[in-house]
């Protein structure tokens, strides 16, 4: 009898354990949203998104305001339609302008929000198109050795 209540005690912790073992690995992954406050979509179109993926987040002044809820590839402009779910408690003018950022130097990316001056807020279903596309390191890199080969060729001539 009371060999069988201490394994029922081990195998309960066991399983707390586990859950919060499964609920960290979720969270760190940025795949669980525990935010149950109403949103508003947002439509913001990019030339490029580098890495930014689904479920990122997006932030003003360091403050979480929402996600990003997906990202499609529109044939016609050709570029990428980035819906984002803001939450309601945060309102922003319409001529906000929607940045692409890292964390650090090689970090995860999210979306950066910089509020504007209209009279107007952005409302459910509007499109964005004050952004900036992310900065793809390879890209940086590669311009710097071009401009470095640039200049070395001509100071040989």
């Amino acid at each position: 009898m009371q060999r069988s209540k201490i394994d029922v005690w081990v195998g309960l912790f066991v399983l707390i354990g586990a859950a919060a073992i499964l609920f960290l690995a979720l969270q760190a992954a940025n795949l669980l949203n525990l935010s149950l406050a109403p949103t508003y979509r947002v439509t913001a179109t990019f030339d490029n998104v580098g890495s930014l993926k689904p479920k990122a987040a997006v932030r003003s002044a360091g403050v979480l305001v929402g996600r990003v809820e997906s990202i499609a590839f529109d044939d016609k402009t050709f570029q990428a339609r980035v819906v984002l779910a803001l939450e309601s408690r945060y309102a922003f003018p319409k001529d906000s302008s929607f940045k692409i950022l890292t964390s650090g130097l090689l970090g995860e990316q999210y979306i950066g929000v910089e509020p504007g001056g209209a009279d107007e807020n952005l409302a459910d279903g509007d499109v964005v198109t004050r952004t900036q596309s992310a900065v793809v390191l390879e890209n940086l890199i590669g311009q710097f050795l071009f401009n470095k080969a640039a200049e070395m060729g001509g100071e040989s001539q």
